[in-house]
């Protein structure tokens, strides 16, 4: 008797293991991740990654510039399981307190300028001449929208310390009038069309977009890059306004992620953020040329949900 009960109490826990990432009517469920653009490629790993030990849910991710993905709950009212974003003082500032109580510190990244074999100049640029070719006549600067994207702001930041740094004045204004209106676009990913076909010439972007898409690129010394933690206080001297009155002021790239107060699969969140921050995750952010930060940082670890506590610092 004993041994018959034991197979069923097995049957059932089986049946609830299996079913258990169901919904009542028998479709997977689905894990909302919003994340930066940036974030594409990784994020792509990471969701097969996670529907391999979860065959019963469907990842669907949404890619777009970090402030508009934020938005997307905090104005739009969306639902999300999991927010990405290339700025982490973002999560602070847009979600805090209502829509989110945390962040997760996991990534960091830097600006750098790519480029084709149509860009003019192409065979003169180097890492010393750069802002004296792409404040040349005719060449075309892109870069992405400020007001939707943290690369956007960074860029025009990026203009502003190489201005400080060579002690150039006056190159911020010569760099901004290469990179009209017309070559703005919502994120930094859909500049690439551009620049593929000539119509751009070059265009700032983020060193692991440049890695992932085989570009040519021009790495910036690490004063200008906001890549290099040791050069945060110069970052700090500089800021950009956005069209909506709020100020970003320079900081180092890092990425950060955050469950929203919202999240409709809370534990498929929390675990989904596990395999971000642990060494798996760390793997695939590395594999991206996005610099890991193991052990990831967080604002308040008491509000970090246990099961990932194990992976964070203050």
């Amino acid at each position: 008797m004993n041994g018959k009960i034991l197979r069923v109490i097995a049957g059932i826990m089986f049946i609830v293991l299996i079913c258990g990432c169901t919904s009542n009517d028998g479709k997977k469920v689905q894990l909302s991740v919003f994340h930066a653009g940036s974030l594409s490629v990784p994020f792509e790993e990471m969701e097969n990654e996670f529907e391999k030990t979860h065959p019963n849910v469907d990842v669907q991710r949404e890619a777009m510039g970090s402030v508009e993905t934020i938005r997307k709950v905090t104005e739009l009212g969306r639902e999300a399981d999991v927010i990405g974003s290339a700025d982490y003082s973002l999560i602070e500032t847009m979600m805090f307190p209502e829509h989110a109580k945390w962040y997760a510190a996991f990534a960091k990244n830097q600006m750098v300028i790519i480029y084709t074999n149509k860009s003019k100049y192409s065979g003169e640029i180097n890492r010393d001449n750069w802002y004296e070719i792409l404040t040349g006549a005719g060449v075309e600067i892109g870069h992405s929208n400020p007001d939707t994207d943290p690369c956007g702001y960074r860029s025009l930041m990026t203009w502003q310390l190489a201005e400080k740094h060579y002690d150039k004045p006056g190159l911020y204004e010569k760099l901004s009038r290469n990179a009209p209106e017309k070559n703005i676009r919502p994120t930094e990913t859909d500049l690439m069309a551009l620049l593929d076909t000539g119509e751009l010439d070059y265009v700032f972007i983020y060193r692991s977009i440049a890695v992932q898409h085989g570009y040519r690129f021009i790495e910036l010394p690490p004063e200008i890059d906001l890549g290099d933690l040791r050069y945060a206080n110069f970052y700090k001297t500089v800021n950009v306004t956005l069209s909506d009155g709020t100020t970003q002021k320079g900081n180092p790239i890092v990425y950060g992620v955050t469950i929203p107060e919202n999240a409709p699969n809370r534990g498929l969140a929390v675990e989904f953020v596990r395999l971000l921050l642990s060494d798996k995750g760390q793997q695939i952010m590395e594999k991206s040329a996005q610099v890991p930060i193991n052990p990831a940082i967080t604002n308040d670890k008491s509000r970090v949900p246990e099961e990932i506590k194990d992976l964070v610092v203050e």
